[in-house]
């Protein structure tokens, strides 16, 4: 809590300024303060009036400030009445008062005006997925991506999407497209060893196998990708495709991954129920 009496509207500032600059929102705080103390003396801000005046309406919109909001943004859109930027502001409210379609028809025209501007697009995706369309939604995000192939938050957009669509291959070739981009993340590698362990059959298993293996490499302490190694190494041993020189191949990996699982409960004292239960259907395999 502030005591608003001991603050000078110079504090604020600084403090906003501070905040903006670490990238933290605190938007409850901003909208307090704004209120008490700085909101009657924001002529003193000089230029820095609009870049505050922005970090208000965006705390206002997580508060669900509307009133707020929209005193800031009529006095952005009164100094730059053409301004592209403001548009979006505008687009933002109406999408924080669920007035879907008259945002998107501000987004349409934020697009038209530049179509390198990447945020409205993706403020269309982000409607898209509130409103429950995710076919729509998909389709936007394959568009944007043919723009903007680098974005990594769009792929991993898209992959969810297509796991909510069970369209498991699509959502593996997203993070494959991704480890592209970071492939010294462990938790990418696990990613798509799931996907490929959900799609089933023998192949898929093998190609899980050979990802889990490279996310415990990357961080041996992974204990998903421990216990996903094991089930796929299990799954592979009992394939009818698989030759019996294999399959203690695979049983040996899958008696491994247990035992590091087993080491790194005994190292954290977890509860040791999971293990003893993998190790029961371990025993019960046959070689």
């Amino acid at each position: 809590m502030y005591n608003f009496e001991e603050l000078d509207w110079t504090d604020v500032r600084d403090l906003f300024r501070k905040w903006r600059e670490g990238n933290e929102r605190k938007s409850d705080d901003v909208i307090q303060l704004w209120e008490a103390v700085l909101e009657d003396r924001q002529e003193k801000l000089g230029n820095e009036r609009y870049i505050v005046l922005e970090q208000i309406i965006i705390s206002a919109l997580d508060c669900a400030r509307i009133d707020i909001a929209d005193k800031c943004i009529k006095i952005l859109n009164k100094k730059f009445p053409k301004s592209l930027r403001v548009l979006k502001y505008q687009a933002m409210k109406l999408e924080a008062m669920e007035c879907y379609d008259d945002a998107l028809q501000i987004l349409e025209t934020l697009i038209s005006r530049d179509e390198t501007n990447a945020a409205p697009r993706k403020r269309r995706i982000t409607i898209f997925m509130e409103k429950g369309r995710n076919v729509d939604a998909i389709k936007e995000l394959t568009d944007y991506l043919k723009i903007f192939m680098s974005d990594q938050e769009a792929w991993q957009m898209l992959s969810d999407l297509y796991l909510a669509e069970g369209d498991l291959s699509k959502a593996a070739f997203c993070i494959e497209e991704l480890i592209l981009h970071n492939p010294h993340s462990h938790l990418l590698h696990q990613r798509l060893a799931d996907i490929k362990y959900t799609q089933g059959a023998f192949e898929n298993w093998e190609i899980a196998k050979v990802y889990y293996c490279q996310s415990i490499k990357l961080n041996p302490n992974n204990v998903r990708s421990l216990y996903g190694l094991y089930l796929a190494s299990i799954n592979l041993s009992n394939s009818q495709k698989l030759a019996a020189n294999k399959k203690k191949e695979h049983i040996k990996l899958a008696q491994w991954a247990l035992q590091q699982v087993k080491n790194i409960h005994d190292k954290q004292k977890c509860d040791s129920s999971l293990v003893k239960s993998l190790e029961s259907a371990l025993g019960s395999l046959q070689i």
